[in-house]
């Protein structure tokens, strides 16, 4: 296991650009895929790969964050980093996963939502806040996977779910360790300590019930395909384990258990992964 590894270590192999991607899981875990593109405002934003997909015999709709595997993929993907448009595509896919009833999946591993000038000219700020405010009313269950990194307001944008997961080497944190020791001790190169205090692993967050489940990895940061066919099929076991009860519920209940979840209301009902 990897129980042992530093926080900085974590950091490290969640960034490995070698580590599986959204669409490797998506590939393994959903029967099929039919990718949608544009947010119908302004284009498209290939840092996200939405669609639609069937997880056994159920209708759901996907949203991911997606990097690239090397320089020409990543300048596609913009490097993980979406800008308002991928947002904005994301509402769109949220808003018609609510009007057919089907349950969301979403997969976050992202630096942080894009900063350029022209993100910002677009609404950047808005858009990340617009996906939380939207997000936040849904009807339908939503499962949240960080498969990597999941920084920032760029993480968080798709991540108000009724259950979130993280992959046991995957971080979640407010930014990265080094824009944190860039603030708080105006020195980047205080990242590990950084790392260490921000309590940005899986079982930091778990401890602080922050995440619902944690999906064992047994690796580190090398690639070995029979580890990662172990991880996808945990991944979906639990998904269908949490969707069958999340789907008992109403949709007052749904979205009662979310707020609860958000706002730790004393001991708040949420349904508890074994």
């Amino acid at each position: 296991m990897t129980g042992n590894l530093s926080a900085w270590e974590k950091v490290e192999i969640a960034r490995n650009p070698y580590r599986k991607t959204s669409l490797d899981y998506i590939e393994k875990i959903f029967d099929e895929f039919i990718e949608l593109q544009g947010d119908r405002l302004y284009g498209e934003d290939a840092s996200f790969a939405c669609g639609l997909a069937r997880l056994k015999n159920q209708n759901v709709t996907v949203i991911a964050e997606q990097k690239g595997r090397n320089t020409k993929e990543n300048m596609k993907r913009n490097f993980g980093m979406p800008n308002p448009e991928g947002y904005r595509k994301a509402i769109r896919m949220m808003k018609q996963a609510e009007k057919f009833g089907r349950p969301i999946i979403t997969f976050v591993d992202t630096k942080g939502a894009y900063p350029g000038i022209g993100a910002e000219e677009r609404g950047q700020g808005e858009a990340i806040a617009k996906s939380m405010f939207e997000m936040s009313k849904l009807q339908v269950p939503i499962i949240t996977i960080v498969i990597g990194e999941g920084s920032s307001g760029g993480a968080l944008a798709i991540s108000i779910a009724n259950k979130i997961y993280m992959l046991e080497n995957a971080i979640y944190s407010i930014l990265s360790p080094e824009g944190y020791a860039s603030i708080l001790w105006k020195d980047s190169s205080r990242a590990k300590e950084a790392a260490e205090k921000m309590k940005l692993t899986a079982k930091d967050l778990y401890d602080f019930k922050i995440i619902d489940t944690i999906i064992k990895e047994n690796t580190s940061d090398e690639v070995n395909e029979e580890e990662f066919e172990r991880i996808a099929q945990d991944m979906q076991k639990q998904i269908i384990k949490d969707l069958t009860k999340l789907e008992k519920m109403t949709k007052e209940e749904i979205l009662e258990d979310r707020y609860r979840k958000f706002r730790n209301i004393g001991e708040y009902k949420t349904i508890k992964s074994e």
